[in-house]
C-alpha cells in the first residue's frame, strides 16, 4: 500500500470554520493545500477507496478511518467523495479556472476542506466545503437544539458533526444560483446513550424564470426522495419554501427545493441512504441547467437585475440563516468560511420595483406565491 502525503502552507492564526447553512463548527489552525505528493487506498466495508481522488487529505487520520466501522467514518468518506465529484464536474463546466483547495484543523478536534473557485467565465464564485469536527457542545448550541425539541442532557456533551455545504453563484444571469447542505450530527450523552440525526437540503435561486428548468430541478429531487418515502418530497418541499423566506420582503429566496432537519427515522441506515440519494441528485438536478444557459447572451439590464437579486440572497443569509448567524456570533469566528455563501458582487437600489408584465416581475410573482412544480 502506497503512502498518502500532502504539502501544506501553514497560516499562523487560530480560526473558526462553519459550514454555510448548518451549525458545523471548528476552531483550528488553517492550512493551504499546495500539491498532492502520493496516494493511498483505504479499505472500507466492501471496497477500497483511493483517497488520492479526494480534494485533500481526509480530516480523520487515514489509519483511524481504516479501522473505524461506524456512521462517523461512512459519512466522512461519503462527503469527501461527493465534494471531489462535484468540484471536478464544476471544473469541467468552467475550464478556465480550478478550485483553490484549503484544509484547516481545529485543536479541539477535526477540521475541514474548503474548495473555492472565483472570477471564472461560468462561475463568478463557487464554494464547496466539508467539515468534520469533534469537541464539546457550546451552551449556545445546546440551547438551540433544545429549542428544536431535542431531549439532550446537561453538562459536557461530546459531539461529532460532518457535513458538506455549497453555494454556486454563476456569472450569466440566465443560470440560477444553487445551494446545498447535507450533514450528520452525533452527541455522546454517556452511559452508552447516543443521540444522532441528519439534516440538509438543496434549493434553486433563478434570476429569470425558466419553468422547464424549475420543473427539472424539482422532479430530480422528488425522484431522489420517492425512493425512500413518498411523503418526503411533499413535506420537505414545503419546509424549504417556509425556511427560505425573506420575511421583511415578503418573498422567498428562490423557487425552493427540499429542506429538512432532525431526521432520525426509521433507522440510521435508512437515513444515511436517503442522504446519499439527495447528495447524488445535486449535479443531475443542476448541471443540465448550467449547460443550457451558460453561453446565452445578456446585457446590462439582466446583469443589474442579477445583482439586485443577489442583494436579497445576502439579506437572507445574514439576517435569517441559522448557521450563518450562529457562526458570526461565535468569538474568533473564521469569517472566510462563514461568508463563503455570499456572492462576489451584489447591488441594492432604493425603492427598486420591476415593471408590470416584465420577465423580472414574472419571477417576483413566483417568489411571493410558491408553486407546486411537479
Amino acid at each position: 500500500m502506497a503512502t498518502f502525503g500532502r504539502t501544506f502552507v501553514k497560516y499562523r492564526s487560530v480560526l473558526l470554520g462553519v459550514a454555510a447553512g448548518s451549525s458545523v463548527l471548528g476552531y483550528g489552525v488553517y492550512y493551504k493545500t499546495v500539491n498532492v505528493v502520493q496516494a493511498r487506498s483505504i479499505h472500507t466495508e466492501q471496497q477500497n477507496v483511493d483517497v488520492s481522488k479526494f480534494m485533500a487529505e481526509p480530516i480523520t487520520v487515514v489509519d483511524k478511518l481504516q479501522k473505524q466501522d461506524d456512521m462517523k467514518k461512512r459519512m466522512e468518506l461519503y462527503i469527501l467523495q461527493l465534494q471531489a465529484d462535484i468540484c471536478r464536474r464544476f471544473e469541467n463546466l468552467e475550464q478556465s479556472k480550478k478550485f483553490q483547495v484549503e484544509r484547516w484543523e481545529r485543536k479541539e478536534g477535526g477540521g475541514g476542506i474548503s474548495c473555492i473557485l472565483q472570477d471564472g467565465s461560468v462561475f463568478e464564485k463557487a464554494g464547496v466545503n466539508i467539515s468534520v469536527v469533534t469537541g464539546e457542545l457550546p451552551p449556545e448550541a445546546v440551547k438551540q437544539m433544545k429549542s428544536r425539541g431535542k431531549n439532550i442532557g446537561e453538562g459536557k456533551l461530546p459531539f461529532f458533526a460532518a457535513g458538506i455545504s455549497s453555494v454556486i453563484h454563476p456569472r450569466n444571469p440566465m443560470v440560477p444560483t444553487v445551494h446545498f447542505n447535507y450533514r450528520y450530527f452525533e452527541i455522546d450523552e454517556g452511559n452508552g446513550k447516543t443521540t444522532w440525526w441528519f439534516g440538509g437540503g438543496t434549493d434553486l435561486t433563478p434570476y429569470y424564470l425558466d419553468k422547464e428548468d424549475v420543473v427539472h430541478f424539482h422532479k430530480t429531487l422528488k425522484e431522489a426522495c420517492d425512493k425512500h418515502d413518498k411523503k418526503h418530497y411533499i413535506d420537505f418541499k414545503k419546509w424549504c419554501d417556509d425556511y427560505f423566506f425573506v420575511t421583511h420582503r415578503g418573498e422567498r429566496r428562490g423557487v425552493g427545493g427540499i429542506f429538512f432537519d432532525d431526521l432520525d427515522k426509521p433507522s440510521q441506515e435508512d437515513c444515511f441512504k436517503f442522504i446519499q440519494s439527495c447528495g447524488n441528485a445535486i449535479m443531475p438536478s443542476y448541471e443540465p441547467i448550467v449547460e443550457k444557459h451558460k453561453n446565452e447572451n445578456f446585457g446590462y439590464k439582466e446583469r443589474r437585475w442579477q445583482l439586485l437579486r443577489r442583494g436579497r440572497y445576502v439579506e437572507f443569509n445574514l439576517v435569517y440563516d441559522r448557521g450563518t448567524k450562529f457562526g458570526l456570533y461565535t468569538p474568533g469566528a473564521r469569517i472566510e468560511s462563514i461568508l463563503m455563501s455570499l456572492p462576489l458582487t451584489a447591488r441594492w437600489e432604493y425603492m427598486h420595483t420591476p415593471k408590470e408584465g416584465s420577465k423580472e416581475m414574472e419571477l417576483m410573482d413566483v417568489l411571493k406565491n410558491p408553486k407546486d412544480w411537479v
